[in-house]
């Protein structure tokens, strides 16, 4: 089997770490007889824009949409204003691509520091569903200040919705955003959360939302979830606000399995969930269309101050790779490779300095390749 990888390095220490993990991927797909990865580099990211003022061309999304899957390393350069490359590019990707889930596994490995007095690798093993293209992140909003007029405009593959504001302010200023959700958009992201959880073998699923205050918004939200939950009466299911659940996530992180959130919510929870396992050197993820083009990335930034010298943890990127391929369909050779770091962690000689270790980036990648090639 032959899959065709699109490689955006991106900025900062994003090279780097994608160089780790593409290193890795090639020794685990070598390790299986007919298994081939073709990566194709994209040059999305600071440089492109500084040096064409393009983010992503339509060209570059039609050649994109011809890929098996997107591996990227990281976006963010203090040359650009802030949020211009993670609306142009990330977003961009997330939207037209139509990945409607983010999945962030939550999991402390062995030998890993946990922040977490007394918790360990079997008190930290779940996941984060995060819806990913509605919510406030659907960018419509503004300014208004006396009497204005706004149209605004949301267009998904499910459905397209237009807003038009009499906007009348007296006295002051205002700033305004609105978010957005849908039913069939709520649903397939909870649906995907409970099939999530009949795969891994969980029996809870936590739904987190603000409904006591955003009601008209979340209300909606928790319908489906109870409507969704009547075909899989094998799973528990609960509620959970947002501030409640980042508590609970410090306190007891063992109860928790699969919880499925909102995008807002979703993207704050899953920081708090990188620093319980670890930090972010060791947090990866996936923006996910079951039925499409899917891209994994490390959740970590750009570290600017820190590119160039071969000193980024590059675990989170290797396990982003390790995801892509469990998304694949090749979760044998996926779960060779979180073994191998596993192994490596476990030993514990070959760390960065995150970790308490001295090592620099490629020694950890090289250390991966050798436990993936044992293993094999």
């Amino acid at each position: 089997m032959k899959y065709k990888i699109a490689v955006i390095p991106g900025d900062g220490i994003g090279p780097e770490v994608i160089s780790e993990g593409m290193k890795v991927l090639n020794a685990a797909a070598e390790a299986k007889s007919g298994l081939k990865l073709e990566f194709v580099e994209f040059p999305y990211g600071a440089e492109h824009y500084l040096k064409t003022g393009e983010l992503v061309s339509e060209d570059g999304l039609k050649k994109l949409s011809k890929m098996d899957a997107i591996y990227l390393g990281a976006l963010g350069d203090p040359r650009v204003q802030t949020g211009v490359l993670e609306q142009g590019i990330l977003l961009k990707l997330r939207f037209y691509f139509e990945q409607y889930i983010n999945l962030r596994p939550i999991k402390l490995y062995p030998s890993v520091p946990c922040p977490l007095k007394n918790k360990g690798p079997e008190h930290v093993n779940f996941y984060v569903v995060r819806e990913n293209t509605e919510d406030f992140y659907v960018g419509i909003g503004g300014r208004a200040k006396g009497k204005s007029r706004a149209k605004l405009e949301v267009l998904r593959s499910i459905y397209r919705v237009k807003f038009g504001l009499d906007i009348d302010v007296d006295r002051d200023e205002i700033a305004y955003q609105i978010g957005v959700v849908s039913r069939k958009g709520t649903e397939r992201a909870i649906r995907y959360a409970f099939e999530l959880a009949c795969k891994k073998g969980k029996k809870r699923v936590t739904s987190v939302d603000k409904a006591n205050v955003l009601t008209h918004v979340y209300s909606l939200w928790r319908e489906v979830f109870e409507q969704v939950a009547k075909e899989y009466s094998e799973i528990e299911t609960e509620f959970a606000f947002v501030d409640a659940v980042t508590m609970w996530f410090i306190k007891n992180p063992e109860w928790y399995q699969v919880v499925v959130t909102p995008n807002m919510f979703g993207d704050i929870i899953t920081d708090l969930g990188a620093m319980i396992q670890g930090g972010l050197g060791l947090a990866p993820g996936g923006n996910i269309n079951p039925e499409g083009v899917s891209m994994f990335e490390p959740i970590h930034g750009s570290a600017p101050k820190h590119a160039g010298k071969n000193v980024a943890n590059p675990l989170a990127t290797i396990l982003a790779g390790q995801m892509m391929l469990e998304h694949l369909g090749e979760e044998g050779i996926a779960d060779k490779v979180e073994r191998a770091v596993i192994d490596v962690l476990k030993e514990g000689k070959v760390r960065t300095y995150d970790l308490g270790g001295k090592s620099n980036t490629s020694e950890v990648g090289d250390a991966v390749v050798a436990k993936v090639k044992e293993i094999a």
